[in-house]
């Protein structure tokens, strides 16, 4: 295929439809707005509807002859220095687990770094793959866990030299990457692929200040979100293959298992788009964010109260590699208040809304969309509040446990423990029982328990306190967590 990064075959696929006045007797069943409801179309506006049309005896004929989505995911595998790239409309939730299921089946060993998102939790539950958890690097100051070091997915292996692959986060929702090819080459020394799940870095491959990017680092699969760094709209997510160690077919294969079969154009559109805007001004776009986020950090880290974390902080010996200075993370633990609150009393007076947020941290995530108007009123809304803090109220505080007490023995597998008869027990007796869910901080979405990990007290004592404190727990059964759902069987194993 002739490479040319001014195309967007689906945008140019969707104005030729339009153009030749197209009448379509099949789904979408609103054609082209009319049948959607007026108050509808005068909030959203006709564009969603125009763009939200079948991909296949739509966009294009029924057999995809025109082969616009294939030309359109081509032009993103050559931008980002892939051999594939597949669209996803079900978010990277959907494509790492079609990752995931290419490198492991049920019964087979997985090298999994444990602070993953709840999204490779679920797959290891659909998969019965067996996870052989890779412990993060604690900071212990900061109670931070940044990415798994080479050395310990090189031990992983040596320990289990029958795992058929590893999958590591990087960059983490904090903008911390791991040595990616470190790590890739311990996975190619046992000739294993390795699986990234890139979710936070979309914008990587697009400036040489960025962290390295996981295809250019030797991973063979990398999950995106181009939602949450990139132009995309949500839901919008890319993966990308190279090499011969994870098999094409089966890779398609998979995601065909579990993707939908009404994928949305719109979103299509979406990730088209972004690939043209980041190919043709992609490196001057992201040198003004880094100047404007460089700006930005100067001036939080002025205001009383206020730390922005930077690479000293996160980077080093015993933590991690790389340092994306676009998550603004701000430790406000010098304010006396909770990120919680902190989150909370910007949204009501300031109707600013943080990322994430923690027991003591709130991060602002700036992209290319960012200019000197929206962060003039972030700084605004934050010097705010630093004025203020003293006067809120303190809050309960999080009892968050040393990192070796917040790891709890994996008694059974994820899938084995969810699929379980199960109980509701209350909270105060559910230390040595055997968890039959997931109970997750969100955001960012890394559970703190998992199907098959037999509760411990410290554990238990840190979910009940921070909710207290403001965190937001939405996946358990019961997510004021005075019950918690295990394992049926008295003696918890």
């Amino acid at each position: 295929m002739r490479i040319n990064h001014e195309e967007a075959p689906v945008l140019d696929a969707l104005a030729a439809y339009r153009q030749r006045d197209e009448l379509g007797f099949s789904p979408p069943g609103h054609k082209q707005a009319r049948g959607a409801a007026p108050e509808v179309r005068a909030l959203l506006g006709d564009a969603v509807f125009f763009g939200d049309l079948l991909a296949s005896g739509g966009l294009d004929d029924r057999r995809m002859k025109s082969a616009v989505l294939q030309r359109a995911e081509d032009l993103m595998a050559d931008a980002v220095h892939a051999d594939h790239t597949f669209f996803s409309t079900c978010g990277s939730s959907l494509s790492v687990k079609a990752a995931m299921l290419s490198v492991a089946a049920h019964g087979e060993k997985l090298l999994v770094g444990r602070d993953a998102h709840k999204s490779v939790i679920s797959g290891l539950i659909l998969s019965g793959i067996r996870p052989v958890w890779i412990n993060p690097q604690w900071d212990t100051e900061r109670h931070l866990a940044h990415p798994p070091s080479a050395d310990a997915f090189e031990q992983g292996f040596a320990e289990h030299p029958d795992a058929k692959g590893a999958l590591v986060t990087s960059p983490t929702p904090y903008g911390v990457s791991a040595d990616l090819r470190a790590i890739a080459d311990a996975c190619h020394r046992h000739s294993r692929p390795l699986v990234v799940d890139e979710a936070w870095g979309a914008h990587l491959p697009f400036h040489p200040d960025l962290p390295a990017w996981a295809m250019d680092a030797g991973a063979d699969v990398c999950v995106t979100s181009v939602h949450k760094m990139g132009s995309g709209l949500e839901q919008g997510s890319v993966f990308h293959l190279q090499g011969e160690l994870v098999d094409h077919d089966t890779l398609a294969s998979r995601a065909d298992l579990l993707g939908t079969t009404s994928p949305s154009v719109l979103l299509f559109a979406g990730l088209d788009g972004w690939r043209r805007q980041m190919m043709t001004d992609g490196h001057a776009l992201m040198s003004r964010t880094l100047d404007l986020a460089a700006s930005v950090r100067e001036e939080i880290e002025s205001i009383d109260g206020m730390h922005v974390n930077d690479r000293a902080d996160f980077c080093g010996p015993g933590a991690g590699f790389g340092f994306d200075p676009l998550p603004v993370v701000i430790d406000i633990e010098g304010l006396g208040i909770s990120g919680y609150r902190a989150a909370d009393w910007l949204r009501e007076h300031h109707r600013i809304d943080a990322h994430l947020m923690d027991h003591r941290r709130i991060s602002t995530q700036l992209t290319h969309a960012d200019d000197a108007g929206t962060t003039e009123r972030l700084l605004s809304a934050l010097r705010d509040l630093g004025r203020r803090a003293s006067g809120l109220p303190r809050g309960p505080r999080t009892a968050v446990p040393s990192p070796d007490r917040l790891r709890m023995e994996q008694a059974r597998l994820p899938r084995d423990a969810y699929f379980s008869a199960t109980e509701d027990v209350p909270v105060e007796q559910a230390a040595g029982r055997i968890a039959a869910e997931m109970v997750t901080p969100y955001p960012p979405g890394i559970p703190v328990v998992l199907p098959g990990e037999q509760l411990t007290e410290p554990v238990l004592r840190y979910l009940r306190t921070g909710l207290d404190a403001g965190m937001n727990l939405p996946d358990p059964a019961d997510p004021a967590l005075d019950t918690v759902r295990v394992c049926a069987n008295g003696d918890g194993a």
